[in-house]
């Protein structure tokens, strides 16, 4: 590994502009939940297991029309994690890193809004399946709002809510603007407009001949939206993908490297 470190770090240091694309192991060194299986996710929810609910019946959008108590003792819980927690020091390395080359921006499927509370500009940040951090209707259009000003009261015993928000606009039952499972009611407009200014990045590097390189962070397999995106550009740009996974790190040189490590200790290789 200390070769393949040693190879990778050359190519960073040579790069004119970075991308950091990031799943949900980005966040395990911040002392964020795996929801890695229904085993991962009942550790962090095991009331969720006596419902018999795994992460991917959970999270559902039709929990917010028939039991919105239920919905909401989940995400506000998740609302409320991710509001109290501190980003790990991996963050602020890849932002120093970030800030000394001519471009960055940061992919990530992750929607505990843990990059801009490190201090990544939000107009260099693309979040794929949106933010918890931000709300929508689930019956109008009444846009999208930000979820600051949320509190709300959770009975984990029998993980209900006893209130939660509502539309501005109608009345009814809000929801985070998140993209869930079997989902056809999410508010993409936020996140279309990140994936513009992403594209303008893109277009960016090839005019100005840019040498990319790409570090992915914990991004698994089972939802691959953050491994195949990266590796798609890295193809179209030429750039070079850097893989942090602790198990699934596998990659092709030279298109990329795999690192078999945690994202902070990834991270710690590559930069320091």
């Amino acid at each position: 590994m200390t070769n393949t470190t040693e190879a990778v770090k050359k190519i960073v240091r040579d790069a004119d502009a970075i991308l950091v694309t990031a799943g949900a192991g980005m966040g395990v060194d911040s002392g964020l939940p795996d929801f890695r299986g229904n085993e991962g996710f009942w550790n962090a929810y095991p009331v969720a297991k006596k419902l018999g609910l795994g992460f991917v019946e959970l999270a559902n959008p039709q929990w917010f029309e028939s039991d919105p108590a239920l919905a909401w003792a989940f995400y506000g819980h998740r609302l409320h994690l991710y509001r109290d927690t501190f980003p790990h020091a991996g963050f602020s390395l890849l932002l120093d890193l970030a800030k000394k080359k001519e471009e960055y921006f940061v992919f990530t499927s992750n929607v505990d809004g843990q990059f801009q509370k490190a201090g990544f500009d939000e107009e260099k940040i693309v979040e794929c399946h949106g933010s918890i951090h931000h709300l929508q209707c689930t019956q109008c259009n009444a846009g999208i709002w930000r979820a600051d000003n949320v509190t709300l009261d959770i009975d984990m015993e029998n993980f209900k809510a006893a209130d939660w928000p509502h539309c501005f606009q109608c009345g009814a039952t809000a929801r985070p603007n998140i993209l869930m499972f079997g989902d056809w009611g999410w508010d993409g407009s936020r996140t279309q407009g990140q994936e513009e200014r992403f594209d303008d990045f893109l277009k960016r590097i090839i005019v100005k001949k840019l040498k990319l390189v790409i570090i992915e962070i914990g991004a698994g397999t089972a939802v691959p939206t953050v491994r195949l995106t990266g590796e798609e550009i890295a193809r179209k740009l030429d750039g070079r993908l850097i893989r942090i996974n602790p198990r699934e790190s596998g990659i092709d040189p030279p298109f990329g490297y795999g690192l078999p490590a945690g994202g902070l200790e990834g991270i710690r290789a590559l930069l320091t």
